[in-house]
């Protein structure tokens, strides 16, 4: 049992656990503890490959879930979702169908909110144009090497979530940063605890800040947000980070942008192609600007076990109540 919870007086037997389909691979602590409250059915399962027409619960990691799959699994009433996005899962669909879907909002705050932070850093410091150089057996002199200094300037986050408070405190306490923020859908209210200006339209924080960086999801409405003409906007040594969705920047329209000098640079964590190739990124990557990783922002072994742990506990609490 993992550690903070409290073992069950008596263990069901297999039999009496409710039957909860994995249909990715999970930490291993994380799948012990879902096969200590279920009757977890894994991928290497024989039973696995029946998971559409009789899974009434399912567990995912990364999978994605089609309005096709949805229709195929007549008992499926609620799944657990590791991690915040569920751009994978039609949404719409379960909503339809009445299906359930336990995501895990705040646990992976911390982790993002740190590859925040090193992205903008390496940014700042020229850190992978640096080390593209050297990596190729170049020598590159201190001399061709500038950078900029981030404390004390203003960081604008879009997206005022978990994810962009952690960020918000990590530049306020550590550097001493201003914080503009930006969210529409948020009361005026909103992150009274800290110290923050609240700008009225996203082209007031760009116009703003020194950093940017984005946390919110990939709608509709938030595709393309980032594109040429709000890098426009943008001061010219400004640096801008995404570690929320592919999508969300035009990525066609930031290569432009960085060639014609409109920001500094721009730390992705996320991109429209993942992972990453150079044949899709390679004019990108050229600028020298622009530092890329495959969307690691809670890609360490803590943040997997807690936030499996999270949306397994929040199956399992479903099921429990509507059992009850």
């Amino acid at each position: 049992m993992a550690p903070g919870r409290i073992d069950s007086v008596s263990e069901p037997t297999t039999s009496q656990k409710p039957t909860v389909y994995l249909l990715d691979s999970f930490h291993p602590e994380a799948t012990k503890y879902a096969q200590d409250l279920f009757d977890a059915v894994l991928p290497t399962d024989p039973r696995h490959s029946q998971w559409r027409q009789k899974a009434e619960y399912l567990l995912i990691r990364g999978s994605s879930l089609t309005a096709k799959d949805i229709k195929s699994c007549p008992n499926l009433k609620a799944l657990g979702k590791q991690g915040v996005g569920i751009d994978k899962i039609d949404a719409e669909a379960c909503k339809e169908r009445g299906i359930k879907i336990f995501n895990t909002p705040g646990v992976n705050a911390q982790a993002v909110a740190e590859t925040v932070l090193a992205l903008t850093m390496s940014v700042a410091r020229e850190i992978g144009r640096i080390t593209a150089i050297q990596s190729r057996g170049d020598v590159i002199p201190k001399e061709q090497c500038s950078g900029l200094i981030i404390s004390h300037k203003t960081i604008g986050i879009v997206g005022m979530g978990n994810i962009g408070q952690s960020v918000a405190r990590i530049f306020q306490s550590g550097l001493g940063c201003n914080i503009v923020a930006y969210d529409p859908l948020l009361p005026k209210d909103a992150w009274s605890e800290v110290p923050h200006k609240r700008a009225e339209t996203l082209e007031d924080l760009l116009e703003a800040s020194d950093v940017v960086t984005l946390h919110i999801p990939l709608l509709p409405q938030t595709r393309n947000l980032i594109s040429y003409r709000e890098l426009s906007i943008m001061r010219r040594n400004a640096i801008l980070v995404n570690t929320a969705r592919g999508g969300i920047i035009n990525e066609a329209d930031l290569e432009r942008g960085l060639k014609d000098n409109l920001i500094w640079g721009a730390g992705l964590d996320c991109h429209e192609q993942e992972p990453p190739t150079k044949d899709r990124y390679g004019g990108l990557w050229e600028t020298g600007r622009v530092l890329s990783t495959p969307h690691v922002g809670a890609a360490t072994a803590q943040t997997q076990m807690e936030t499996a742990m999270a949306a397994i506990d929040h199956l399992s609490d479903y099921i429990r109540t509507t059992q009850a």
